[in-house]
């Protein structure tokens, strides 16, 4: 059987190929993927079945993330057309200088290399980064939760069938054991960069045990806090959405925070809504006056519940809310509902997360609604990339000089030429590679 290294090493050696490609024919790969997966799609579902038959003792929010049907079909699908139709990020100009006459500089984004992808039970996951690496130019190594291997497996035989159809080779690897985690982790020069998806234990685990850059979050304790100005009704209708809309996922809150002098009025509202909507609600002593509830524990404020669970704690002012979260944050998602302007501005310059949101569901954190296409995940990290991370968080850069038998001792001691450094227009492909 062939080791883990050893598919790696070929999978590296695909890279300059890819990376090279027209972005026609990377275009082209994603919109055969699409129809593959559709005239697959008897195949996957069958065996998202078994997946979930075997997975039936799970929780309800795993077994959520697991099932791929029609619906999960329809967005992968046309999240692969959105991406092909994205711009091509590959060659992309930054910026583009004159060091002096007849010597250029240029500064381009270029793939980051192989990216290893290790993701919890979320079948569609392995469709989204598939296509950012596919159109970023990067290599692509996966290794899914073992609760969707059968449609993990589906899915990427798929995808190699669609990518041989094309004449694309060896540009995707699917592992499936235990063991070929901790190959991953160890394979540095092999994997350039490691994005994780599942829960905190496993985020930290991946960070403590790689020296390869890791690229993701550990948790999405997301928090709304209604202020004191808030249109009560609006409120409601995004606190509803931020929570049962997809409880399951890392962008639906676990924290509500009420402003004291709304509370006696909008907490009874609130609370009815959450009940009918089938939510559990657990509230602090000064909540619990207003509406009754379970009592909410110190810990519960530090819980990602990802069910139908939510946590409401009254506050005095928007810098109490913000405060609050600051010790209680994921630095994921955020929210304010307010009609003060003065307060929303407070609470975005104050409150340090990836997204910052005011009026509206914190549902809205995800690359596709931000029109990447797709995601590979939402960073939390404050270097590289941050937030809903699409084709650019898959990009790095790399300088390009081009000269006429130019040479640094020119430009140094006593009588040194000086530079011109005269930026220019970043504009179009880049004129050195054009030739």
């Amino acid at each position: 059987m062939t080791s883990v290294i050893d598919r790696l090493t070929e999978l590296r050696k695909v890279c300059p190929a890819l990376s090279s490609s027209s972005q026609q024919a990377r275009n082209a790969l994603l919109l055969e993927i699409a129809r593959g997966l559709e005239k697959d799609k008897e195949n996957i579902f069958k065996a998202n079945e078994q997946d979930l038959e075997n997975a039936k003792d799970l929780s309800p929010a795993v077994r959520c993330r697991l099932k791929f049907n029609e619906d999960k079909l329809m967005g992968v699908t046309g999240s692969l057309r959105d991406v092909a139709a994205l711009e091509d990020p590959v060659g992309k100009v930054l910026m583009r200088e004159e060091l002096d006459n007849g010597l250029l500089l240029e500064k381009i984004s270029v793939p980051i290399g192989v990216i290893g992808m290790i993701f919890e039970a979320r079948p569609d996951a392995l469709v989204q980064i598939a296509s950012l690496c596919l159109k970023s130019g990067n290599c692509l190594v996966l290794k899914g939760g073992k609760e969707a291997c059968l449609t993990n497996r589906a899915l990427y035989e798929s995808i190699v069938r669609s990518s041989s159809n094309q004449g694309f080779g060896g540009w995707i690897e699917l592992l499936e054991t235990h063991e070929d985690v901790a190959a991953m982790l160890k394979a540095e020069g092999l994997i350039d960069l490691l994005i994780p998806r599942g829960s905190n234990a496993f985020v930290r685990y991946v960070m403590q045990n790689t020296t390869i850059p890791v690229l993701g979050h550990a948790d999405g304790l997301c928090t709304m806090y209604i202020d004191r100005d808030a249109d009560l009704s609006k409120a409601v209708t995004c606190a509803l959405d931020a929570k049962t809309n997809y409880p399951g996922a890392c962008n639906s809150i676990e924290n509500m925070l009420v402003h004291r002098d709304i509370a006696p009025s909008f907490i009874p509202l609130m609370v009815r809504a959450f009940e009918k909507a089938g939510v559990t609600v657990l509230g602090d002593e000064e909540c619990r006056q207003f509406a009754p509830c379970t009592p909410a524990a110190d810990e519960d404020w530090d819980t990602e519940y990802l069910d139908l669970k939510i946590s409401i704690k009254v506050v005095s002012s928007v810098e109490e809310a913000a405060s609050f979260i600051a010790r209680h944050t994921s630095h994921h998602t955020d929210a304010i509902i307010t009609e003060d302007h003065e307060a929303e501005r407070y609470f975005m310059e104050h409150v340090d997360s990836a997204c910052v949101f005011c009026n509206c569901s914190t549902r809205f954190a995800d690359g596709f609604r931000f029109g990447l296409g797709a995601e590979v995940g939402i960073s939390t990290s404050k270097i590289h990339a941050r937030g809903p991370v699409g084709l650019e968080g898959l990009m790095t850069t790399r300088f390009l000089l081009d000269g006429d038998a130019h040479i640094a001792g020119t430009y140094m001691g006593k009588d040194a030429r000086p530079f011109t450094h005269r930026m220019l227009a970043a504009e179009g492909a880049s004129q050195i590679l054009k030739g």
